[in-house]
This record gives C-alpha cells, sequence and structure tokens, in this order.
C-alpha cells in the first residue's frame, strides 16, 4: 500500500523516554532553504496527537521557528505540562544535530487540547461568495519548490506577482486548496494547509526580498467529525496583512471547509530584509 506523502513526512517513530519521537526532513516538502514550515507545524501537532496521554481534540497551536531545520533525523518532545477536567497544556520542541555534532532545538511550540461540549455555538465570520474550485486554474509555481507540488492551489484573487517591480498595492489572497494527491483532512494535514499562502510582503511590494516565518498560531474551530465530513475536498483560504513595520509583518488568514464551516483561523509573524 503506498503511503502518501505527508503521512510519511510527519511519520514519529516512539523513543524509549515518554513522549519522544524520532521523525526525519522529507525531500517531498522540500522549500528553497529547508522543508516546509508547515510540515513542522503538522510534526509539532502530530507528536500531540499521537502521545498517550492526550485529553480531547486541539483547539490551538503555536510554533515558534527557532533555526532552519536541515536534512535528515531530529527527535520531538511533547510534554503535557498541565491536565485540567476538560482542557491539556503542552510543550512541544524539536531538536537536530547540528554541523559540530551537537544537539540543538531548531523549533518549540505549545499546544492546548480539550474535550469540546455542546453548547450555543454561531460563525461570525461566514465564508466569502466565490466560484467553485472548477472554475479556476491550478497555480503552477515557476520554480523548483518542492512542497507547492503537494497541493493543488487554485487561486481566485492575490496571485503571487508575474513581474517584480515594486508596484503592489494590497495583501488580500484568496484561493482553493486541497492535498496533491487528495488525501482526508485530519489535524496535523490541516496544521500544514494553514501555512500555503505565500508572503505577504511579495504581494503588497511585488519585490522578492528574503522572508522566514518567526511564529505561527492555529486555532482550530472544528472537531474531528467536521474534520470526517471534509472528507478529501478543497478549502477554501484567505490570508490579508495588517501591518509591515521594520523588518516584521503579520499574516491573519482563514481556511473553511467547502461546506462553509469554519475550520480553522492562523496568524504569523514574518521576519523580511530589505
Amino acid at each position: 500500500m503506498n503511503v502518501h506523502p505527508f503521512d510519511a513526512a510527519v511519520k514519529l517513530t516512539p523513543l524509549d523516554l515518554p513522549g519522544s519521537y524520532a521523525g526525519a526532513s522529507s525531500p517531498a516538502y522540500w522549500n528553497m532553504v529547508g522543508p516546509f514550515g508547515g510540515t513542522s507545524a503538522a510534526t509539532a501537532m502530530q507528536s500531540v496527537m499521537q502521545h498517550p496521554e492526550r485529553l480531547g481534540e486541539p483547539i490551538a497551536l503555536t510554533v515558534n521557528y527557532a533555526s532552519a531545520l536541515g536534512p535528515g533525523p531530529f527527535t520531538v518532545q511533547a510534554t503535557p505540562v498541565r491536565t485540567n477536567r476538560s482542557t491539556q497544556h503542552w510543550t512541544v520542541s524539536l531538536s537536530q544535530l547540528d554541523t559540530s555534532g551537537a544537539q540543538g532545538v531548531v523549533m518549540t511550540a505549545t499546544a492546548v487540547t480539550a474535550v469540546r461540549r455542546q453548547t450555543w455555538s454561531v460563525n461570525d465570520t461566514p465564508m466569502p461568495t466565490v466560484a467553485p474550485p472548477d472554475g479556476s486554474a491550478r497555480f503552477t509555481f515557476p520554480g523548483g519548490v518542492e512542497w507547492i507540488k503537494r497541493y493543488e492551489i487554485r487561486p481566485l484573487a492575490g496571485l503571487i506577482p508575474n513581474i517584480w517591480d515594486g508596484s503592489g498595492t494590497g495583501s488580500l489572497s484568496r484561493l482553493w486548496v486541497r492535498d496533491d494527491p487528495p488525501r482526508s483532512l485530519d489535524f496535523a494535514s490541516l496544521a500544514a494547509l494553514s501555512d500555503v499562502f505565500f508572503p505577504r510582503v511579495w504581494l503588497r511590494r511585488a519585490t522578492h526580498v528574503p522572508v522566514g516565518t518567526v511564529s505561527m498560531t492555529v486555532h482550530f474551530h472544528a472537531d474531528s467529525r467536521q474534520l470526517t465530513q471534509s472528507g478529501e475536498g478543497f478549502l477554501f483560504g484567505q490570508a490579508q496583512a495588517q501591518t509591515f513595520c521594520n523588518g516584521f509583518f503579520d499574516q491573519t488568514a482563514q481556511l473553511w471547509s467547502e461546506s462553509g464551516t469554519l475550520l480553522v483561523t492562523t496568524n504569523q509573524i514574518v521576519y523580511y530584509k530589505e
């Protein structure tokens, strides 16, 4: 049976220490200088999902990218630091050997899982009315970045610039996206999909400057039942920056299912170089 590239990328093997796992960077999700940050976030989420002491399902994940993750093996440590009646708080760290052979932390994360209960609920952020996925063409990135090939992205607005001439005027993007090949949605893949939007500064400035995500937070608004209902379908995504200031900009984004269920909201702070 063939293993989906995403499942291979986030595969974790338990080690002797409780909550400790071994993994490895996946060439299939390689970015320009390292792995796609979405798969690193997904790895943190996967370590919590695999932990035998986990309570409930994810409601929040914050990932801090301390250093570039390189090719090869790494270790992940997931620790439940506090368990309450219906919520559980986690810390996660990802470590890898550096060039000197010393083990160094390259990513830290915190997560919260919870037991959801049926209560009054309302969605004040409905999905915009947009054309269906088959109404737009698939995006092809003009370069050899591997991770983009793992997603079927169909842009609706806010395309990556064709000409880098400094003429950008806005930072809003809208798109349809799903795993390629299609894969049933789960919390790990949803964490990765939260990072599929290209840097807002590229769109706003139409200038190709170096960038790197420093920290990303994902808030999960759907439970596993709603993810199952989404199946292998497209998600509608929308992303926009709020401010660019002295080398850092933010990004807010939302992902809805095809049926209009708001699955996640996410925020990033991103470094950029002049």
